[in-house]
């Protein structure tokens, strides 16, 4: 057994299931002490036996990620049950898909709910542990694993809520890294592709098992390497990205940024602006297209 993440402590959220259990084998398998969060008792304790069969510690949580408090008794059971709590990886998550004039307003609150302010809630108590253990003399190599997608970084077709969270926690992960680094915590999001609950039901003859034993592409346990050098010591310097997993495809996506400017060195008229937008679309690189377009 490897131990990359030898006696670190982390919580994964949604981990009875896809992309979360096959982070928390891995990280288990790795040496990390496991807390498995999911809202499903069942398959969280499946994912606990498999971490312990393999010799492994891991323990089941069932507590809600969206509310502030019952996220405050995640961190604590893993402080209580292993000592300590070195990194949390954000990857439950759910969807409620419609086209945006039909999209109703319970379908984009529990979406942003368990996203985005599930994301918040978890992070919040951890990133509060940690800067106390900073500021006592202690380096406490905290990490924040979040996740996006590829439909936070272009936009995608019917998904108008899960969008706004994964472009949401996007731009919360800039600013966790921006300002948790003088407390020793790095801050990453991943946008993974890979089989879980949410996908594979919707694009389930595209990731179908290979039959004829080829690389499995759409294996959520491809992406789970990333996740535990994430997790580990050795990515300290490594913080305020979002990488693309795929397969075996890795990438570092490059998000908004200034593009070409045009100055006048005074104020435009209403009716210069539609040339000089003009002549800005001819020299600025467009976006990748929509998801579904």
């Amino acid at each position: 057994m490897t131990t990359y993440c030898q006696n670190r402590t982390v919580i994964v959220t949604g981990a009875g299931g896809g992309l979360g259990r096959a982070y928390a084998l891995a990280l288990g398998a790795e040496g990390a002490n496991v807390v498995v969060n999911d809202i499903n008792p069942e398959t969280a304790g499946a994912t606990v036996d498999e971490i312990r069969i393999a010799g492994g510690r891991a323990i089941v949580n069932l507590d809600d990620i969206t509310d502030y408090e019952s996220a405050h008794r995640i961190v604590k059971a893993a402080i209580n049950e292993f000592g300590d709590l070195h990194a949390v990886v954000n990857n439950a998550g759910n969807n409620r898909d419609r086209m945006f004039t039909s999209l109703s307003e319970e379908d984009w609150d529990l979406v942003i709910k368990v996203h985005l302010k599930g994301h918040f809630c978890i992070s919040s108590h951890a990133a509060k542990y940690w800067r106390g253990k900073s500021k006592a003399g202690d380096d406490p190599k905290g990490r924040i694993i979040n996740t996006s997608s590829g439909a936070g970084l272009q936009g995608s077709v019917g998904q108008s809520n899960y969008v706004a969270a994964k472009g949401g926690i996007l731009s919360l992960t800039l600013n966790q890294a921006a300002e948790l680094g003088r407390y020793g915590i790095t801050a990453n999001a991943v946008a993974p592709q890979g089989r879980t609950g949410m996908t594979e039901d919707v694009f389930a003859e595209m990731m179908k098992v290979p039959e004829d034993g080829s690389f499995d592409r759409f294996d959520p346990a491809n992406v789970a390497p990333l996740i535990v050098y994430l997790c580990s010591v050795h990515s300290a310097h490594v913080t305020g990205n979002c990488f693309e997993s795929f397969g075996g495809k890795l990438s570092i996506a490059e998000g908004w940024k200034t593009g070409p400017v045009k100055d006048k060195g005074a104020r435009y008229e209403p009716a210069e602006i539609g040339e000089v937008i003009a002549e800005l679309q001819k020299i600025t690189p467009p976006a990748q297209k929509v998801y579904g377009t």
